[in-house]
């Protein structure tokens, strides 16, 4: 949901063709995550005989592409022209404050003469109170957005503090002023070559590369704020405390370059050397040097340093290749993400389970009132799918819970619960609170994410990286998968040393060392998948009912149709049939059925049968044996193989992913970047 990039060279001359072409690469690599207008900021012409330069701002509405084309048609910009340092910011901006227009876009600006320029992801929630302070300071706001109270904030206490500020001390003292989640990074003609980010509950790295030398270090040292105020902090009263710091930074003046984004897929192609800043930290480079400030340590066992990390991505992992979207792409990438994901932890040969992350925490699991599974969309019903399986390898209570609703009803939480924190990005905004809710309560908060460096990765007491690679389109496949199969590792670990469960353990253990050639054998349907879809796309409407392990493909199948094909699904319980669904089967309504041969197989063909009597339309999906089908008369059928009953859901969700894109793509969209939709949701 928006996103940030940054590009500072310091002593290496580019010429502004380069510093903009980068610019423009970071934002392509972040399209995914959902936006509707972008824009960059680059230094102009110098300003007569200020050593400053002035500061161009190149906004539009619509895709990366569009403002690439403004930026190509800008005659005033002096492409060849070669800069010898620089700050670059561009942003890709999903509308929250105001509709999408170039005018709302960011960067936005402080004044006429941008002397100070921002880019923000996030929400700011006492924008008002900012904004009313301001405009009776004299301030005039142009755009619509929460964004602008940030860099008329920043010029405001700039020049009305007596004692000349740091850079990144304005910085400080503008977010303790701001209330919500955000990611900022900010760019001005009064700090030239200087640019400051800074994060709160919004993800944000700094990428590193230095071509000439060993940077010296894999850590950076966090300096906190001195206890005194700074002067001027009498000047604004809008119910936040001063920012306080003294901190300078030095270093020697050696070539380097900087990338700072909201995803590492955007710095790879450049660095694979990264920070992950954490909420409340401030970023600043000054001279070339790169800084890590806090206002204040939050606690005694605060981590004060930053590592520097090295990123396992390949550039070639965040590319299309031969496929038509990310999305297919993703889909056709599952034989090999579950590989990855049980790689080094299932021992086929001797039916061990290890996950290193949670192997010291298994008495507290076992001990423990219940385990509460948390998450949004697509990651609950990868614990939704996990439930019963999970209740029957652990014998605990288990509840899935959805982030916002849970943190609606204040849900009683115990010191002896153990948390599941479930999230692709590791940023979901709604399951981070809950994360925060949970760990003030002294429960034992687990994180399964997809993202290492993650908000949630970093929180929780444990976790487990599901391992499935990059996932650039907005609509989750393989991470779903992969959850699935992280889940069902948890369970098989937990019951190790019960002699009753070694049968049960056995077979779901030689079913997940089968499950990559039967996804293989699942996704040679995509042309039967196709020609299903070409019947589809005129419909209105699409049921999908299943139940017992299946109920979660239903949910998670409905939930892609309408994420990517704007086509209106739902996936009912089957068991519910008879309570209200019912009333919608006719001749007219396609229904999709998942009926597996699993301990509700009779059941289900019960709710089939009356789909039937009702001259319904039911598409099946049902097993290569299952010679029952045939007696049934069902007309369309997708046959895929048999597993073990617990992992039937990992097959049968992929025709529904297959489905959902050729619907969306024989209907002419964009299945990577559906309207109106973030890849990650860092907002409530």
């Amino acid at each position: 949901m928006c996103g940030i990039f940054a590009y500072l060279n310091f002593l290496l001359p580019k010429d502004r063709e380069y510093i903009l072409q980068v610019l423009i690469e970071g934002l392509r690599r972040l399209e995914y995550r959902g936006y509707d207008s972008a824009g960059v900021a680059v230094d102009d012409a110098k300003d007569g005989e200020n050593p400053s330069r002035k500061v161009r701002l190149l906004k539009q509405r619509g895709k990366v592409q569009a403002l690439a084309d403004v930026i190509q048609g800008c005659k005033e910009l002096d492409f060849s022209e070669k800069l010898n340092t620089h700050v670059g910011i561009a942003h890709t901006r999903w509308a929250t404050h105001g509709e999408p227009s170039p005018i709302n876009s960011h960067p936005q600006s402080s004044d006429t003469d941008n002397e100070f320029v921002v880019i923000h992801n996030g929400i700011i929630t006492n924008y008002k109170a900012l904004k009313q302070f301001l405009i009776n300071k004299g301030y005039k706001f142009e755009s619509e957005t929460d964004t602008e109270v940030i860099p008329k904030l920043l010029k405001y206490i700039h020049d009305t503090t007596e004692e000349k500020l740091e850079f990144w001390q304005l910085v400080e003292r503008v977010t303790l002023q701001l209330e919500g989640a955000f990611a900022i990074a900010v760019k001005s003609r009064c700090f030239p070559g200087g640019l400051v980010c800074t994060r709160r509950g919004s993800p944000l790295l700094v990428g590193i590369r230095n071509t000439g030398a060993d940077t010296g270090t894999d850590k950076v040292p966090v300096v906190y704020s001195c206890d005194q105020p700074l002067p001027g902090d009498e000047h604004i009263n809008v119910g936040r405390h001063p920012g306080i710091t003294t901190y300078t930074p030095d270093g020697e003046q050696t070539p380097i370059e900087y990338f700072f984004a909201s995803d590492p897929s955007a710095v790879i192609e450049h660095t694979n050397r990264v920070i992950y800043l954490e909420d409340d930290d401030i970023a600043a480079v000054t001279n070339g040097c790169l800084s890590i400030h806090r206002h204040e340590r939050a606690n005694d066992d605060e981590n004060i340093v930053r590592s520097v990390h090295t990123l396992k991505m390949e550039l070639q992992q965040i590319m299309k290749g031969s496929f038509e979207a990310f999305m297919q792409k993703e889909i056709f990438e599952q034989p090999e993400s579950v590989v990855n994901t049980m790689r080094g932890r299932v021992n086929f040969t001797e039916g061990k389970v290890i996950l290193g992350g949670l192997t010291s925490h298994l008495n507290e699991f076992r001990r423990s009132r219940r385990l509460i599974f948390i998450a949004c969309g697509t990651s609950f019903h990868s614990a939704l799918a996990t439930r019963q399986l999970l209740e029957e390898l652990t014998e605990l209570p288990v509840m899935v819970e959805l982030a916002s609703d849970f943190l609606d009803r204040s849900t009683p939480i115990f010191r002896d619960d153990v948390c599941f924190f479930i999230s692709q990005s590791g940023e979901t905004a709604d399951t981070l609170m809950a994360l925060h809710y949970c760990k003030a309560r002294g429960a034992l908060c687990v994180g399964v994410t997809n993202t290492v460096g993650s908000s949630i990765s970093r929180l929780t007491n444990c976790g487990v990286h599901i391992n499935a690679g990059p996932e650039i389109g907005v609509a989750s496949t393989k991470a779903y998968t992969s959850q699935f199969v992280s889940l069902v590792m948890f369970g098989l670990m937990m019951c190790e040393d019960r002699v009753s469960m070694q049968a049960r353990r056995k077979e779901i253990i030689d079913g997940l060392q089968a499950l990559p050639e039967l996804i293989k054998e699942v996704l040679s349907l995509d042309s039967a998948v196709q020609a299903l879809s070409a019947e589809l796309i005129e419909e209105k409407s699409l049921l999908l009912m299943g139940r017992g392990y299946n109920f979660a493909t239903c949910l998670e199948g409905a939930l892609k149709v309408k994420e990517v094909a704007y086509m209106h699904s739902e996936g009912i319980m089957a068991g519910e049939l008879k309570h209200g669904p019912l009333a919608l089967v006719d001749s007219n309504m396609p229904v999709l059925m998942v009926c597996v041969r699993d301990g509700v197989y009779t059941k289900c063909q019960n709710a089939l049968q009356q789909v039937l009597a009702r001259s319904g339309r039911p598409i099946v999906i049902c097993q290569q044996d299952d010679e029952e089908m045939n007696k049934l008369k069902v007309g369309r059928q997708l046959r895929i193989p048999r597993c073990v009953d617990c992992l039937m859901g990992v097959l049968t969700v992929i025709p529904l992913q297959l489905l959902s894109f050729h619907l969306a793509r024989a209907r002419g969209y964009d299945v990577d970047c559906p309207r109106n939709l973030a890849k990650s949701v860092t907002v409530e």
